[in-house]
Protein backbone atom coordinates (compact mmCIF):
# COMPACT_ATOMS: atom_id res chain seq x y z
CA UNK A 1 0.00 0.00 0.00
CA UNK A 2 1.24 3.29 -1.12
CA UNK A 3 1.29 6.02 1.56
CA UNK A 4 -1.11 8.90 -0.37
CA UNK A 5 -3.47 6.02 -0.46
CA UNK A 6 -3.02 4.90 3.12
CA UNK A 7 -3.67 8.28 4.21
CA UNK A 8 -7.13 8.71 2.56
CA UNK A 9 -8.16 5.44 3.65
CA UNK A 10 -7.51 6.46 7.26
CA UNK A 11 -9.00 10.40 6.79
CA UNK A 12 -11.97 8.69 5.13
CA UNK A 13 -12.31 6.00 7.88
CA UNK A 14 -11.87 8.18 10.62
CA UNK A 15 -14.24 10.39 8.96
CA UNK A 16 -16.87 7.57 8.57
CA UNK A 17 -16.61 6.80 12.27
CA UNK A 18 -16.72 10.19 13.56
CA UNK A 19 -20.13 10.50 11.34
CA UNK A 20 -21.30 7.84 12.23
CA UNK A 21 -21.11 8.29 15.98
CA UNK A 22 -22.64 11.71 15.88
CA UNK A 23 -26.01 9.36 13.54
CA UNK A 24 -25.84 7.27 16.59
CA UNK A 25 -26.11 9.74 19.09
CA UNK A 26 -28.76 12.10 16.98
CA UNK A 27 -30.54 8.75 16.94
CA UNK A 28 -30.27 8.55 21.08
CA UNK A 29 -31.13 12.21 21.41
CA UNK A 30 -34.22 11.93 19.12
CA UNK A 31 -35.56 8.74 20.46
CA UNK A 32 -34.67 9.82 24.42
CA UNK A 33 -37.29 12.99 23.20
CA UNK A 34 -39.80 10.77 21.84
CA UNK A 35 -40.29 8.94 24.93
CA UNK A 36 -39.73 11.80 27.42
CA UNK A 37 -43.69 12.28 27.93
CA UNK A 38 -44.41 9.25 29.94
CA UNK A 39 -42.80 6.76 31.68
CA UNK A 40 -42.51 2.94 30.09
CA UNK A 41 -45.18 0.79 31.91
CA UNK A 42 -43.46 -1.53 33.33
CA UNK A 43 -41.92 1.34 35.72
CA UNK A 44 -45.07 3.38 35.38
CA UNK A 45 -45.45 2.54 39.15
CA UNK A 46 -42.16 2.92 40.64
CA UNK A 47 -40.69 5.93 38.82
CA UNK A 48 -42.54 9.43 38.94
CA UNK A 49 -43.09 11.32 35.55
CA UNK A 50 -40.48 13.83 36.99
CA UNK A 51 -37.39 11.40 37.23
CA UNK A 52 -38.13 10.18 34.18
CA UNK A 53 -38.17 12.91 32.51
CA UNK A 54 -34.85 14.06 34.74
CA UNK A 55 -33.06 11.47 33.50
CA UNK A 56 -33.81 11.69 29.59
CA UNK A 57 -32.87 15.37 30.47
CA UNK A 58 -29.27 14.30 31.94
CA UNK A 59 -29.04 11.84 29.33
CA UNK A 60 -29.50 14.10 26.65
CA UNK A 61 -26.95 17.10 27.90
CA UNK A 62 -24.17 13.75 28.75
CA UNK A 63 -24.84 13.21 25.37
CA UNK A 64 -24.14 16.71 23.60
CA UNK A 65 -21.16 16.76 24.76
CA UNK A 66 -20.27 13.59 23.77
CA UNK A 67 -20.94 14.92 20.39
CA UNK A 68 -18.72 18.30 21.05
CA UNK A 69 -15.82 16.09 22.58
CA UNK A 70 -16.01 13.32 19.73
CA UNK A 71 -15.29 16.14 16.95
CA UNK A 72 -13.07 17.85 19.00
CA UNK A 73 -11.34 14.31 19.45
CA UNK A 74 -10.60 13.82 15.32
CA UNK A 75 -9.63 17.11 14.72
CA UNK A 76 -7.19 16.36 17.10
CA UNK A 77 -6.25 13.27 16.08
CA UNK A 78 -5.76 14.74 12.45
CA UNK A 79 -3.26 17.60 13.67
CA UNK A 80 -1.32 14.65 15.55
CA UNK A 81 -1.34 12.69 12.71
CA UNK A 82 -1.21 13.95 9.23
CA UNK A 83 -0.77 17.33 10.49
CA UNK A 84 2.68 16.54 11.57
CA UNK A 85 2.24 16.75 15.43
CA UNK A 86 3.53 13.94 16.84
CA UNK A 87 6.65 14.00 14.31
CA UNK A 88 6.93 17.57 16.09
CA UNK A 89 6.74 16.52 19.51
CA UNK A 90 9.67 14.00 18.46
CA UNK A 91 11.83 16.21 16.62
CA UNK A 92 11.60 18.27 20.15
CA UNK A 93 12.76 15.21 22.53
CA UNK A 94 15.39 14.71 20.46
CA UNK A 95 16.86 18.02 20.99
CA UNK A 96 16.20 17.76 24.46
CA UNK A 97 17.53 14.14 25.29
CA UNK A 98 20.52 12.24 23.86
CA UNK A 99 19.56 8.70 25.04
CA UNK A 100 17.03 6.97 21.94
CA UNK A 101 15.20 4.99 25.12
CA UNK A 102 14.42 8.53 26.64
CA UNK A 103 13.19 10.11 23.61
CA UNK A 104 11.01 7.61 22.85
CA UNK A 105 9.83 7.42 26.52
CA UNK A 106 9.22 11.19 26.32
CA UNK A 107 7.60 11.51 22.89
CA UNK A 108 4.69 9.20 24.21
CA UNK A 109 4.30 11.13 27.41
CA UNK A 110 4.55 14.77 25.47
CA UNK A 111 1.96 13.20 23.69
CA UNK A 112 -0.47 12.11 26.13
CA UNK A 113 -0.14 15.09 28.36
CA UNK A 114 -0.77 17.53 25.43
CA UNK A 115 -3.80 15.11 24.48
CA UNK A 116 -4.75 15.02 27.92
CA UNK A 117 -4.69 18.78 28.61
CA UNK A 118 -6.54 19.25 25.83
CA UNK A 119 -9.28 17.60 27.55
CA UNK A 120 -9.82 19.71 30.53
CA UNK A 121 -12.35 22.01 29.54
CA UNK A 122 -14.77 18.88 28.99
CA UNK A 123 -14.04 16.95 31.99
CA UNK A 124 -14.57 20.56 33.62
CA UNK A 125 -18.03 20.95 32.18
CA UNK A 126 -19.15 17.52 32.58
CA UNK A 127 -17.84 17.56 36.02
CA UNK A 128 -19.06 21.27 37.27
CA UNK A 129 -21.88 21.98 34.83
CA UNK A 130 -23.36 18.90 33.82
CA UNK A 131 -22.99 16.85 37.32
CA UNK A 132 -23.93 20.10 39.35
CA UNK A 133 -26.87 21.35 37.66
CA UNK A 134 -28.37 17.46 38.03
CA UNK A 135 -27.53 17.33 41.89
CA UNK A 136 -24.95 15.02 41.22
CA UNK A 137 -21.64 16.84 41.81
CA UNK A 138 -20.18 16.93 44.99
CA UNK A 139 -16.61 17.35 43.66
CA UNK A 140 -15.14 20.60 44.50
CA UNK A 141 -12.49 22.47 42.53
CA UNK A 142 -9.43 21.81 45.14
CA UNK A 143 -10.44 18.28 45.06
CA UNK A 144 -10.54 18.01 41.40
CA UNK A 145 -7.29 18.98 40.95
CA UNK A 146 -5.76 16.48 43.78
CA UNK A 147 -7.50 14.21 42.44
CA UNK A 148 -5.80 15.07 38.84
CA UNK A 149 -2.35 15.58 40.72
CA UNK A 150 -3.03 12.26 42.40
CA UNK A 151 -3.01 10.57 39.35
CA UNK A 152 -0.35 12.20 37.09
CA UNK A 153 2.00 11.16 40.08
CA UNK A 154 0.70 7.47 39.95
CA UNK A 155 1.06 7.58 36.51
CA UNK A 156 4.48 8.60 36.69
CA UNK A 157 5.54 5.94 39.51
CA UNK A 158 3.80 2.74 37.82
CA UNK A 159 3.35 4.44 34.05
CA UNK A 160 7.22 5.59 33.70
CA UNK A 161 9.05 1.93 34.51
CA UNK A 162 6.47 0.90 31.93
CA UNK A 163 7.64 2.82 29.00
CA UNK A 164 11.35 2.76 29.64
CA UNK A 165 10.50 -1.51 29.63
CA UNK A 166 8.43 -1.65 26.43
CA UNK A 167 10.50 0.99 24.71
CA UNK A 168 13.76 -0.68 25.33
CA UNK A 169 11.99 -4.14 24.51
CA UNK A 170 10.80 -3.29 21.24
CA UNK A 171 14.71 -1.93 20.53
CA UNK A 172 16.55 -4.77 21.95
CA UNK A 173 14.78 -7.77 21.37
CA UNK A 174 14.48 -8.69 17.55
CA UNK A 175 11.67 -9.41 15.51
CA UNK A 176 10.06 -11.14 18.65
CA UNK A 177 10.01 -8.23 20.85
CA UNK A 178 6.07 -8.35 21.12
CA UNK A 179 6.30 -11.46 22.80
CA UNK A 180 8.42 -9.97 25.53
CA UNK A 181 6.14 -6.87 25.67
CA UNK A 182 3.15 -8.82 25.93
CA UNK A 183 4.80 -10.77 28.71
CA UNK A 184 5.50 -7.34 30.72
CA UNK A 185 2.01 -6.14 30.03
CA UNK A 186 0.53 -8.82 31.61
CA UNK A 187 2.60 -8.89 34.53
CA UNK A 188 2.38 -5.33 34.85
CA UNK A 189 -1.75 -5.50 34.70
CA UNK A 190 -1.78 -8.45 37.52
CA UNK A 191 0.44 -6.37 39.82
CA UNK A 192 -2.37 -3.50 39.32
CA UNK A 193 -5.29 -6.02 40.01
CA UNK A 194 -3.57 -7.06 43.05
CA UNK A 195 -2.18 -3.53 44.60
CA UNK A 196 -5.02 -1.08 43.65
CA UNK A 197 -7.32 -2.22 46.53
CA UNK A 198 -5.16 -1.61 49.06
CA UNK A 199 -2.68 0.77 47.60
CA UNK A 200 -4.07 3.05 44.99
CA UNK A 201 -7.71 3.17 46.15
CA UNK A 202 -7.05 4.68 49.36
CA UNK A 203 -5.42 7.67 48.05
CA UNK A 204 -8.82 8.99 46.67
CA UNK A 205 -11.30 7.80 48.78
CA UNK A 206 -11.87 6.19 52.18
CA UNK A 207 -12.64 3.08 52.91
CA UNK A 208 -14.18 2.05 56.23
CA UNK A 209 -15.24 -0.93 57.77
CA UNK A 210 -19.16 -1.92 57.27
CA UNK A 211 -20.08 -0.96 60.63
CA UNK A 212 -23.84 -2.82 60.52
CA UNK A 213 -23.56 -5.99 62.75
CA UNK A 214 -26.80 -7.01 61.33
CA UNK A 215 -25.82 -6.45 57.55
CA UNK A 216 -22.80 -7.62 58.34
CA UNK A 217 -24.00 -11.10 59.71
CA UNK A 218 -26.30 -11.34 56.20
CA UNK A 219 -23.58 -10.23 53.83
CA UNK A 220 -20.83 -13.01 55.45
CA UNK A 221 -23.75 -15.67 55.05
CA UNK A 222 -24.57 -14.70 51.80
CA UNK A 223 -20.47 -14.69 50.79
CA UNK A 224 -20.11 -18.10 52.71
CA UNK A 225 -23.11 -19.73 50.50
CA UNK A 226 -21.64 -18.38 47.37
CA UNK A 227 -18.21 -19.26 48.42
CA UNK A 228 -16.67 -16.05 47.95
CA UNK A 229 -14.01 -15.20 50.27
CA UNK A 230 -12.83 -11.11 50.64
CA UNK A 231 -10.22 -9.36 52.96
CA UNK A 232 -13.12 -7.36 54.38
CA UNK A 233 -16.26 -5.64 53.65
CA UNK A 234 -15.86 -1.81 53.12
CA UNK A 235 -18.13 0.95 52.59
CA UNK A 236 -16.66 3.81 50.80
CA UNK A 237 -17.04 7.65 50.41
CA UNK A 238 -18.38 7.92 47.42
CA UNK A 239 -20.77 11.26 47.97
CA UNK A 240 -17.37 12.90 48.46
CA UNK A 241 -17.24 13.72 45.01
CA UNK A 242 -20.84 12.39 43.76
CA UNK A 243 -24.58 11.59 44.37
CA UNK A 244 -24.52 8.49 42.43
CA UNK A 245 -24.68 4.91 43.89
CA UNK A 246 -23.02 1.34 43.55
CA UNK A 247 -21.03 -1.34 44.84
CA UNK A 248 -18.63 -3.69 43.24
CA UNK A 249 -15.57 -6.01 44.61
CA UNK A 250 -12.32 -5.45 43.34
CA UNK A 251 -8.77 -7.29 43.78
CA UNK A 252 -6.90 -10.07 42.88
CA UNK A 253 -6.46 -13.45 45.28
CA UNK A 254 -6.32 -12.56 48.76
CA UNK A 255 -6.90 -8.95 48.07
CA UNK A 256 -10.41 -8.75 46.76
CA UNK A 257 -12.54 -6.99 48.74
CA UNK A 258 -16.23 -6.00 48.47
CA UNK A 259 -17.24 -2.05 48.53
CA UNK A 260 -20.34 0.11 48.43
CA UNK A 261 -20.77 3.25 48.07
CA UNK A 262 -22.05 5.63 50.73
CA UNK A 263 -24.59 6.35 48.79
CA UNK A 264 -26.32 2.73 47.95
CA UNK A 265 -26.14 2.07 51.56
CA UNK A 266 -28.21 5.43 52.11
CA UNK A 267 -31.33 4.18 49.56
CA UNK A 268 -31.46 1.14 49.44
CA UNK A 269 -32.33 -1.72 52.24
CA UNK A 270 -30.93 -4.66 53.36
CA UNK A 271 -32.81 -7.11 51.02
CA UNK A 272 -31.95 -4.86 48.30
CA UNK A 273 -28.43 -4.43 49.10
CA UNK A 274 -28.06 -8.54 49.39
CA UNK A 275 -29.72 -8.80 46.18
CA UNK A 276 -27.21 -6.36 44.47
CA UNK A 277 -24.20 -8.10 46.06
CA UNK A 278 -25.27 -11.82 44.86
CA UNK A 279 -25.52 -9.57 41.15
CA UNK A 280 -21.86 -8.98 41.59
CA UNK A 281 -21.11 -12.19 43.15
CA UNK A 282 -22.71 -13.27 40.02
CA UNK A 283 -19.70 -12.03 37.95
CA UNK A 284 -17.28 -13.59 40.49
CA UNK A 285 -19.13 -17.42 40.06
CA UNK A 286 -19.13 -17.35 36.50
CA UNK A 287 -15.35 -16.44 36.05
CA UNK A 288 -16.44 -13.10 34.16
CA UNK A 289 -13.76 -10.83 35.68
CA UNK A 290 -11.28 -13.60 34.38
CA UNK A 291 -13.31 -13.95 31.03
CA UNK A 292 -12.62 -9.99 30.66
CA UNK A 293 -8.67 -10.38 31.73
CA UNK A 294 -7.70 -12.92 29.41
CA UNK A 295 -9.78 -11.78 26.37
CA UNK A 296 -7.86 -8.54 26.81
CA UNK A 297 -4.87 -9.84 27.09
CA UNK A 298 -5.26 -11.88 23.69
CA UNK A 299 -6.59 -8.78 22.09
CA UNK A 300 -2.97 -7.08 23.51
CA UNK A 301 -1.18 -9.81 21.76
CA UNK A 302 -3.07 -9.63 18.42
CA UNK A 303 -2.36 -5.88 18.84
CA UNK A 304 1.39 -6.25 19.26
CA UNK A 305 2.26 -8.58 16.60
CA UNK A 306 0.22 -6.19 14.43
CA UNK A 307 2.48 -3.22 15.45
CA UNK A 308 5.27 -5.65 14.68
CA UNK A 309 4.47 -5.94 11.12
CA UNK A 310 3.04 -2.64 10.46
CA UNK A 311 6.78 -0.88 12.21
CA UNK A 312 8.48 -2.62 9.34
CA UNK A 313 6.99 -0.80 6.72
CA UNK A 314 6.96 2.79 5.30
CA UNK A 315 3.47 3.42 4.01
CA UNK A 316 2.19 3.08 7.89
CA UNK A 317 4.55 6.15 8.60
CA UNK A 318 4.61 8.56 5.84
CA UNK A 319 0.46 8.00 5.53
CA UNK A 320 0.14 8.95 8.85
CA UNK A 321 2.47 11.76 9.06
CA UNK A 322 5.84 10.59 9.98
CA UNK A 323 8.67 11.35 7.80
CA UNK A 324 11.40 10.93 10.04
CA UNK A 325 13.99 8.34 7.91
CA UNK A 326 14.06 5.97 11.00
CA UNK A 327 11.16 6.62 13.12
CA UNK A 328 11.99 5.64 16.91
CA UNK A 329 10.12 2.85 18.72
CA UNK A 330 8.57 5.83 20.94
CA UNK A 331 6.67 7.03 18.10
CA UNK A 332 5.76 4.19 16.73
CA UNK A 333 4.02 2.90 19.93
CA UNK A 334 2.43 6.73 19.99
CA UNK A 335 1.09 6.71 16.85
CA UNK A 336 -0.44 2.92 17.14
CA UNK A 337 -2.48 3.72 19.97
CA UNK A 338 -3.75 6.90 18.59
CA UNK A 339 -5.07 5.42 15.79
CA UNK A 340 -6.20 2.23 16.50
CA UNK A 341 -9.60 3.28 17.73
CA UNK A 342 -10.94 4.40 14.72
CA UNK A 343 -10.02 0.77 13.04
CA UNK A 344 -11.62 -0.86 16.01
CA UNK A 345 -14.72 1.60 16.73
CA UNK A 346 -17.25 -1.28 15.19
CA UNK A 347 -16.04 -4.28 17.45
CA UNK A 348 -17.96 -2.12 20.21
CA UNK A 349 -21.05 -4.03 19.29
CA UNK A 350 -19.60 -7.54 19.75
CA UNK A 351 -17.99 -6.26 23.31
CA UNK A 352 -21.18 -4.55 24.80
CA UNK A 353 -22.93 -7.92 23.95
CA UNK A 354 -20.38 -9.97 25.43
CA UNK A 355 -20.29 -8.32 28.43
CA UNK A 356 -24.79 -7.59 28.30
CA UNK A 357 -24.41 -11.57 27.78
CA UNK A 358 -22.07 -11.49 31.82
CA UNK A 359 -25.15 -8.93 32.83
CA UNK A 360 -27.86 -11.10 32.40
CA UNK A 361 -26.04 -14.18 33.69
CA UNK A 362 -25.12 -12.06 36.97
CA UNK A 363 -28.80 -11.44 37.36
CA UNK A 364 -29.72 -15.04 37.30
CA UNK A 365 -27.27 -15.83 39.66
CA UNK A 366 -28.46 -13.08 41.83
CA UNK A 367 -32.23 -14.73 41.09
CA UNK A 368 -31.29 -17.68 42.33
CA UNK A 369 -29.37 -16.76 45.30
CA UNK A 370 -31.43 -14.14 46.65
CA UNK A 371 -35.34 -12.65 45.95
CA UNK A 372 -35.69 -11.37 42.24
CA UNK A 373 -38.48 -9.01 43.62
CA UNK A 374 -35.34 -7.16 45.81
CA UNK A 375 -33.26 -7.28 42.51
CA UNK A 376 -35.72 -5.78 40.51
CA UNK A 377 -36.67 -2.53 43.62
CA UNK A 378 -32.76 -1.86 43.67
CA UNK A 379 -32.07 -1.76 40.21
CA UNK A 380 -35.50 1.01 39.87
CA UNK A 381 -33.78 2.66 42.32
CA UNK A 382 -30.71 2.35 40.93
CA UNK A 383 -32.10 3.94 37.78
CA UNK A 384 -34.22 6.48 39.55
CA UNK A 385 -30.95 7.50 41.56
CA UNK A 386 -28.19 7.90 38.87
CA UNK A 387 -31.01 9.43 36.67
CA UNK A 388 -30.64 6.49 34.29
CA UNK A 389 -32.31 7.03 30.73
CA UNK A 390 -35.24 3.99 30.76
CA UNK A 391 -35.57 4.62 26.86
CA UNK A 392 -32.04 4.36 25.09
CA UNK A 393 -32.14 4.39 21.60
CA UNK A 394 -31.87 0.09 20.53
CA UNK A 395 -29.33 0.77 17.93
CA UNK A 396 -26.91 3.08 20.11
CA UNK A 397 -27.63 0.92 23.23
CA UNK A 398 -26.22 -2.35 21.16
CA UNK A 399 -22.81 -0.25 20.43
CA UNK A 400 -22.16 1.52 23.69
CA UNK A 401 -24.50 0.09 26.50
CA UNK A 402 -22.21 -2.58 28.58
CA UNK A 403 -25.46 -3.38 30.61
CA UNK A 404 -28.98 -4.82 29.28
CA UNK A 405 -31.12 -1.55 28.66
CA UNK A 406 -33.85 -1.26 31.98
CA UNK A 407 -36.72 -2.65 30.22
CA UNK A 408 -35.13 -5.21 29.04
CA UNK A 409 -33.46 -6.22 32.22
CA UNK A 410 -36.13 -6.10 33.80
CA UNK A 411 -38.35 -8.67 31.94
CA UNK A 412 -36.08 -10.64 31.71
CA UNK A 413 -35.57 -10.43 35.77
CA UNK A 414 -39.19 -11.02 35.89
CA UNK A 415 -39.10 -13.97 33.57
CA UNK A 416 -36.68 -15.81 36.03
Amino acid sequence: MMATQFTLFFITLLAFTTLARLALARRHLAHIAAHRAAVPDVFSEKIQLGDHQKAADYTSAKTRLSMLSLQFDAVLLLAFTIGGGIEWVATRCTDWFNSPLTQGVATLVVVLMLSSLLEVPFSLYRTFRIEARFGFNNMTLKLYLLDTLKSLLIGAVFGLPLLFGVIWLMAGMGQYWWLYVWGVWVTFNLLILFIYPTFIAPLFNKFSPLEDESMKTRIEALLSHCGFTSSGLFVMDGSKRSAHGNAYFSGFGKTKRIVFFDTLLQRLNIDEIEAVLAHELGHFTNHHVMKRIAMSFVMSLGFLWLLSQLMQTTWFFHGLGINIEHPSTGITLTLFFMVMPTFTFFLSPILSAYSRKHEFEADAYAARKTSTTDLVNALVKLYQDNASTLTPDPLYSKFYDSHPPAAIRIAHLQSL
